[in-house]
């Protein structure tokens, strides 16, 4: 088993606990896979307020605790990918994720459908580089040549647990399964 076989799962309690086969993220090099997330409080609570904006903004404050805890930043997130229930909620999001996230642009998708797990309107994942490497996703320039590789930095200050384990299993849940 080589070094880059080795898989850090990411549990933070400062986001809702995976309900289903899957972890909250995982990390392996020098990249942080963050599980799609629901607008769930980390109690495993759902919002007294079932708005749109109300979804989006929880489910994106459950992103970044992920991330956060994974020992990465908004500044390091190299992917999002959003999936809304009808593209007339595509403005809406877009002014959410915007004032949320106003210093990170990374590559990102918003894919409209019908309808998500239990009635909610909106689940989010990404892909993100490990914090601490010299320069960071959102510092890539306009020449097209690559940032490299993220450094390896430790966890932020005991904000989630890692637990690491070698490569097994499919570890991974539907999005939106809980």
């Amino acid at each position: 088993m080589s070094g880059s076989d080795i898989v850090a799962k990411i549990l933070t309690d400062r986001a809702p606990a995976p309900a289903g086969h899957y972890t909250q993220a995982t990390v392996s090099g020098g990249h942080v896979y963050i599980s799609g997330q629901l607008p769930i409080l980390p109690d495993g609570q759902q919002l007294p307020d079932d708005g749109f904006e109300a979804q989006a903004t929880q489910a994106i404050e459950n992103m970044l605790a992920i991330l956060d805890a994974a020992g990465s930043t908004p500044r390091h997130l190299l992917k999002v990918t959003a999936y809304i229930v009808g593209v007339a909620n595509w403005p809406r999001f877009n002014a959410v994720y915007a004032a949320m996230l106003p210093d990170a642009r990374p590559a990102r998708t918003v894919v409209p459908v019908p309808e998500l797990h239990y009635g909610f309107l909106v689940e989010i994942d990404a892909i993100a580089a490990l914090a601490g490497s010299e320069r960071t996703a959102c510092d890539a320039s306009a020449t097209g040549k690559e940032t490299g590789e993220a450094g390896r930095s430790q966890p932020n200050g005991g904000a989630g647990s890692i637990l690491t384990s070698s490569r097994g299993g499919d570890g991974h849940g539907k999005p939106g399964e809980r």
